[in-house]
């Protein structure tokens, strides 16, 4: 493992988080994004290739995970909290705005920040997961039409079902969300079993190393993360879709700050194929691909960071 910067407590939006900050401080602002069920861990692997060319990274683990604080209620896991959290840290910090990066749950918020506080987002920058717009029925609706009753959003709906059934076999859940991704011509034959993750976990009874795309050493700091914090925090997010979309009617999607796109060929949960709708919401925008699967940031590390420097030092470089 590389060097990972320690964590700092900050206050913002009534939760402390655990904050992760690198390098120059006068350094063109980047705040990274985690999605589920990561951490601020998750961007180990372009640390130092941003800290090298210039960047002040600010990485947080998102309320509810790793070491930050977590509450309760589904509701304080709401799309306005989640980006409340993220803007009061770039006040707490003294950044008026940042290029904001976002995998997996983390780009769900950093396309909504920019749409609900673009004044604070210079630039985004999604990893995996796309820009969209307001769908046409709830969230929930479609995902049933995809998975039917046991689509793991559906079933995180149930309180206290699959923190149950994950707590307790942390190693063996990251062996499980970790394996490698399934062939291109295979993804459509899939559904709708590979969504249902709860169920499949259930029976889930290990797979060889080289079948999981992140090291067990990686894999071990994920496992004590959850052994200390649980999973009810991280999957209070899947319970606020709905409430999400009922909240983002009437808000402009259009967005007008430069945007980057990086879609995953073998991505079978956030397929390229949802980015389709984005040049008709982004005035600016550019679209790279990278043929691996949803964990990107470990699947493709000096790729993904060669298309991060290269729009980033096009857009935003680093000297500001």
């Amino acid at each position: 493992m590389t060097h990972f910067p320690a964590a700092h407590r900050i206050q913002t939006n009534g939760v402390e988080l655990s904050v992760h900050l690198a390098g120059p401080e006068d350094g063109q602002a980047l705040l990274l994004v985690h999605g589920w069920p990561e951490l601020a861990y998750s961007w180990k692997n372009q640390i130092a290739p941003l800290v090298e060319a210039g960047y002040r990274l600010i990485i947080p683990d998102l309320r509810g995970f790793g070491a930050s604080e977590g509450l309760d209620r589904a509701e304080d896991y709401s799309i306005d909290m989640m980006v409340a959290d993220l803007t009061g840290l770039l006040d707490a910090l003294g950044h008026e705005t940042a290029v904001f990066v976002g995998h997996d749950w983390g780009g769900i918020i950093v396309w909504h920040a920019a749409m609900l506080a673009a004044a604070r987002v210079a630039g985004v920058i999604g990893v995996n997961t796309p820009h969209l717009p307001r769908g046409s029925q709830p969230p929930l609706d479609s995902f049933h039409e995809i998975g039917g009753d046991d689509h793991y959003i559906l079933r995180f709906q149930d309180k206290g079902y699959a923190e149950t059934i994950f707590s307790g076999r942390e190693d063996a859940f990251f062996e499980f969300m970790f394996g490698s991704p399934p062939e291109p011509g295979d993804v459509e034959n899939l559904y709708p079993d590979i969504t249902h993750i709860p169920r499949l976990f259930e029976s889930f009874s290990g797979r060889p190393e080289d079948r999981i795309v992140v090291p067990k050493a990686d894999r071990d700091v994920y496992a004590e993360a959850y052994r200390q914090s649980g999973f009810a925090g991280g999957i209070n997010l899947y319970r606020n879709f709905n409430a999400n979309w009922e909240r983002m009617g009437g808000v402009d999607h259009r967005l007008a700050m430069p945007c980057c796109m990086i879609t995953a060929e073998r991505d079978f949960m956030l397929p390229p194929k949802l980015a389709g709708w984005m040049p008709a919401l982004c005035r600016d925008v550019e679209f790279n691909s990278l043929d691996c699967g949803h964990w990107t940031m470990w699947e493709e590390p000096d790729q993904l960071n060669a298309i991060l420097l290269d729009w980033l030092g096009r857009r935003f470089p680093a000297g500001k």
